[in-house]
């Protein structure tokens, strides 16, 4: 697997989606991470600092630049991943550790890090950036996710429903949070990340020649509605 990837993202409406999923399914197989339905719930939790320079970086298209994130799937605490992604001349590698319940819990509360705690160089890195850059959770944003994979060329097609953010961050661990849509209605994401080359007949499954490609990230809609709207949901 290359350590770069190409990471494309596209704005498209639900009957987008559901074409594309129709097209799919039958030259791709699903994740088997997914449930029954072929989707889990995704809850990430975004870190900056106290210059919103990740969000700044985004919105400048700034290169290299890298955001830190926390993510639980389908609100189960047995499997927390901290991640760190880093996007460099139009491709994107992500690393990443697991950390437990109780370590996850003395981050939202802003707590002192044992920097041995985990033994991973993106967590020594976290705690550094924790320490020097005072870096703070910042919003939650979350969505329903469909996968599917195709093995040759590690190509991934993601579909995204319901975007949807919370400024209440230290109810990140909770069930049930209260979330705000950040797109408009009927407006999702579609993903497509692939090592060197995506297939001809993926790429005209998935209709990308007719999707609108869009350079900002989830974390950027979520921090530019919650500031736009000026206080926590």
């Amino acid at each position: 697997m290359s350590e770069y990837r190409h990471e494309y993202k596209y704005i498209c409406s639900e009957q987008q989606l559901a074409l594309i999923q129709n097209n799919i399914k039958g030259l791709m197989e699903c994740d088997a991470h997914a449930g029954e339905d072929n989707q889990y719930r995704i809850r990430s939790l975004y870190f900056d600092d106290y210059c919103d320079s990740c969000m700044k970086d985004n919105l400048n298209g700034n290169d290299p630049r890298e955001k830190f994130r926390i993510r639980i799937y389908d609100q189960k605490l047995s499997y927390i991943r901290l991640e760190l992604k880093r996007k460099e001349r139009g491709k994107t590698k992500k690393t990443a550790c697991v950390i437990d319940e109780a370590l996850c819990r003395r981050i939202l509360a802003g707590q002192p890090l044992a920097m041995d705690a985990v033994d991973a160089p993106v967590y020594r890195k976290f705690c550094l950036w924790q320490q020097v850059r005072l870096l703070v959770p910042k919003v939650i944003v979350e969505y329903e996710r469909v996968p599917y994979i195709y093995r040759d060329g590690n190509v991934r097609v993601t579909l995204d429903r319901n975007v949807s953010s919370s400024s209440m961050v230290e109810q990140f661990l909770d069930a049930g949070i209260v979330t705000r849509p950040v797109m408009p209605l009927g407006q999702h994401v579609l993903e497509v990340k692939f090592d060197a080359l995506i297939p001809d007949f993926l790429y005209a499954a998935a209709q990308l020649e007719k999707m609108r490609q869009t350079t900002y990230s989830k974390y950027y809609l979520c921090r530019k509605y919650s500031l736009a709207g000026g206080n926590k949901v």
